[in-house]
């Protein structure tokens, strides 16, 4: 796991306007080594909650104000990555089939079964693990890409594509040689050990700038 997420322990925000529920959740949740953090009011989660931390949402649907629903969908409309479950004491299956269109990770029913929740919030917190790592691996790899000059760039779209290093210099009119010292080129600059690293990491951005 990269070293900074591993760092990190996972923190789960808890919203429910019934204390007696936050408290019980708190204590369920908390026994499989997994950080709490209880809200009363949705509105200051929303405002306040730490969207840099790594963990998962547990979110009621029936408070007062404002609904968990509308809770979610203004989460996803500010590009919150955490996965959301919901819990309601009063499910249908309209409101099911609406959670899981608005995103909702999984929608769970009170009086929630402690083990559905927990193996829900530990597949959640993976799940965002690594989604945040991919996120992270995006932003190197673009970064990296950026260094490539225009005919490195060149090279890695013909590379991705199979060409060999004599088919490459044919299409681009250049030696072997050279082809080579532009293959090690781009390989160093983007840290990449083989060529499956490199399709892996870089096909898309080849891909997005072909397209653009």
């Amino acid at each position: 796991m990269n070293s900074n997420f591993s760092t990190l322990s996972p923190l789960i925000h808890l919203i429910d306007d019934d204390e007696a529920v936050r408290d019980s959740l708190a204590l369920l949740i908390g026994t499989v080594g997994l950080r709490v953090q209880p809200w009363a009011d949705p509105q200051a989660f929303v405002k306040n909650f730490a969207r840099e931390s790594i963990g998962a949402i547990v979110l009621d649907v029936r408070m007062p104000g404002i609904s968990g629903l509308v809770v979610l969908d203004t989460l996803i409309a500010q590009g919150v990555d955490h996965p959301v479950i919901l819990l309601t004491g009063h499910g249908t299956v309209e409101m099911c089939r609406r959670a899981f269109k608005c995103g909702a990770a999984e929608f769970l029913e009170k009086p929630v079964n402690d083990e559905a929740l927990i193996d829900a919030l530990q597949n959640a917190v993976r799940q965002h693990v690594k989604s945040r790592q991919r996120l992270s691996a995006d932003r190197s790899a673009r970064t990296l890409y950026q260094q490539l000059t225009e005919r490195e760039r060149e090279v890695l779209g013909f590379i991705v594509a199979g060409l060999t290093n004599k088919e490459i210099g044919r299409a681009m009119i250049l030696s072997p040689r050279t082809v080579e010292t532009h293959r090690a080129n781009l390989f160093a600059k983007l840290k990449a050990d083989s060529l499956a690293q490199i399709i892996r990491h870089y096909a898309a951005l080849v891909d997005e700038k072909q397209e653009s």
